[in-house]
C-alpha cells in the first residue's frame, strides 16, 4: 500500500503476471519452462502488439477524416432524431408536414430575405421553390409568435392577413416549437478544440482506436499464443476459427453500440441539458474519448464467451459450476454493466447486460456440448481398449469356490476315453510307466 492508501501498481502487476504463467502452465503441464523465459516469450508477445498497433494506427491515420465522420455520426444522428419528434409529420397537425432538410432549407432562405423590404422580400420567394417559400414565411411567423407572450400569441395568429394554410401551419410548429433558428445544433455541428495541439492529438487518438478494431484478430492470437503455449496441431487448427469467432463476437459489439446504445446515451445527455436550460456545447477531444471507450467497452464485453470457454478448456470452469452460479453471474453482469455504462437511465443499462446474459447462456450450453463431446471420446476411448485387451487375450479373473463354473467344451472321446489331441498334448513326453504287477500278488512291505 501506498501513503495515499491506493494500491501499488508494481505488486499487483507482479501478481498477475505470476497468474498468467501459472494459467500457460496449467494449460500444458509437459511444456514447463522457468520464470526467465516466460518473461521471454511475454516480451516476445508485447513487441508483437506493438509493431501491429503502429502499422494499423499508420495506416488508420491516413483515413482520419472519413474516420471522423463515421464517429460525428451519432451526434448528427442526435440532432436529427430530437429535431424530427418537433416537426409536424401529418397533415391533420399542419397542412404541409416537414422533415428536417426541408426546416432547414425553409431557415436559410429566412434567414436571406430578413434585410430585404416587403416586396423585395416577396420577389425573393417568388423566385424560389414555392413550397421552400411557404415553409420561409411560416419560419418568419413561428419567430414573430414565439417572441410574444404566450396569452397573447392566439390574438396574434388570429390578426393576421394571412392564407389560412399558412396560419395553420404556424400554429402547429407553435405547439411543437422546432427551434427557429438558423442553426439550431449550437456547437454540435462543429465541436470546440481549446488547444493548438488537441486536433492533431484527437486524431491520432482516434487512428490508434480504430487500429485496436482493425489489428483485434491479430492481437487476439498473440495473446492466445502466450497464454496458450505448446499448442498440439489440432489445436493450432482451432485456432484460427477460435480468431475469427473472437473478432465477430468483438465486431458485433462494436456495432451494437454504435448503431443502438450510443445514439440512445448521446440523446439522454442532451436531452437533460436542455431541460435544465444547459446549451450542448461539447467539446470534440471529450466526445471523441467518451464515444471509442464505450463502442470498445461494449466490443470487450462481447468476448465473454471466449474467455469462459478458455478457462472451460483449462478446467477452471464446468458445466456444472456455471449452470450452479447463474443467479450470481447474472447480478455480476448487471453490475459491470452499470459501471461500465456512463447513462443512468435504466434501459442503456439494459442494453448491454442483456446481450452479456444472452453469451453467458450461450457459454453454459458451450460447456454442457463440450462435458458430452469429452464423455463420448473417453467411452469411446474405454471401448477400443477393452477390444485391445480381449483381442490379445485377457487372464481370466478369479472365481469363487461356490461360483458357477463355465462350461468348457471338449473333444469327442476316443476308443481307449481320452481324446487323441490331449494324449499328444499332455504325454508325448513322459517315459513309459513300469508293468502293472498281476492281480493276486501283493504289494511290497513299506520300510
Amino acid at each position: 500500500m501506498r501513503a495515499g492508501g491506493g494500491l501499488n501498481p508494481a505488486p499487483t502487476g507482479m501478481y498477475l503476471l505470476k497468474k498468467v504463467i501459472q494459467l500457460r502452465e496449467n494449460s500444458h503441464p509437459d511444456h514447463e519452462k522457468p520464470f526467465l523465459e516466460h518473461l521471454e516469450d511475454l516480451r516476445v508477445m508485447i513487441t508483437r502488439v506493438v509493431v501491429t498497433l503502429i502499422v494499423s494506427m499508420v495506416v488508420c491515420f491516413m483515413f482520419q477524416k472519413q474516420l471522423m465522420e463515421v464517429l460525428r455520426r451519432p451526434v448528427e444522428q442526435v440532432w436529427i432524431t430530437q429535431l424530427q419528434e418537433k416537426l409536424p409529420q401529418d397533415t391533420a397537425e399542419a397542412p404541409k408536414p416537414l422533415d428536417v432538410d426541408a426546416w432547414e432549407q425553409a431557415k436559410s432562405l429566412e434567414h436571406a430575405a430578413a434585410g430585404l423590404d416587403a416586396g423585395q422580400r416577396e420577389l425573393f420567394y417568388q423566385s424560389s421553390d414555392p413550397e421552400s417559400a411557404f415553409h420561409a414565411k411560416s419560419v418568419a411567423l413561428l419567430r414573430a409568435v414565439l417572441a410574444l407572450p404566450e396569452e397573447n400569441r392566439a390574438d396574434f395568429l388570429a390578426a393576421l392577413d394571412v392564407p389560412a394554410d399558412l396560419r395553420r401551419q404556424v400554429e402547429a410548429l407553435v405547439k411543437s416549437a422546432p427551434s427557429p433558428e438558423v442553426d439550431g445544433r449550437g456547437n454540435l455541428r462543429l465541436m470546440s478544440a481549446l488547444k493548438p495541439t488537441e486536433t492533431f492529438m484527437l486524431s491520432m487518438k482516434l487512428s490508434f482506436f480504430a487500429g485496436i478494431i482493425v489489428a483485434f484478430p491479430l492481437l487476439l492470437m498473440f495473446v492466445l499464443q502466450f497464454v496458450l503455449p505448446g499448442l498440439h496441431a489440432n489445436e493450432k487448427r482451432l485456432l484460427w476459427p477460435a480468431m475469427l469467432v473472437g473478432f465477430g463476437l468483438f465486431l458485433g459489439g462494436v456495432l451494437f453500440a454504435y448503431y443502438a446504445v450510443l445514439p440512445r446515451a448521446l440523446l439522454f445527455f442532451y436531452e437533460w441539458s436542455g431541460n435544465l436550460g444547459v446549451s450542448n456545447d461539447w467539446r470534440i477531444g471529450e466526445y471523441i474519448s467518451f464515444a471509442t471507450q464505450f463502442t470498445l467497452l461494449f466490443g470487450l464485453s462481447f468476448e465473454l464467451p471466449v474467455v469462459v470457454m478458455v478457462f472451460v478448456k483449462l478446467g477452471l470452469l464446468s458445466y456444472e459450476t456455471m449452470s450452479r452460479t447463474r443467479s450470481y453471474a447474472i447480478l455480476g453482469i448487471f453490475v459491470t454493466a452499470a459501471i461500465l455504462t456512463p447513462t443512468p437511465d435504466a434501459f442503456t443499462l439494459v442494453l448491454m447486460a442483456l446481450p452479456m446474459m444472452l453469451l453467458y447462456e450461450l457459454c453454459i450450453w458451450l460447456a454442457w456440448l463440450d462435458r458430452r463431446k469429452n464423455r463420448i471420446a473417453e467411452e469411446q476411448e474405454a471401448r477400443e481398449r477393452e477390444e485391445r485387451l480381449l483381442a490379445a487375450g485377457p487372464a481370466v479373473p478369479p472365481q469363487a469356490d461356490d461360483a458357477p463354473q463355465p462350461d468348457i467344451p471338449v473333444d469327442e472321446p476316443g476308443d481307449d476315453g481320452w481324446t487323441d489331441d490331449y494324449e499328444q498334448q499332455e504325454f508325448h513326453d513322459f517315459p513309459e510307466l513300469p508293468e502293472t504287477p498281476p492281480a493276486g500278488d501283493d504289494p511290497p512291505d513299506k520300510p
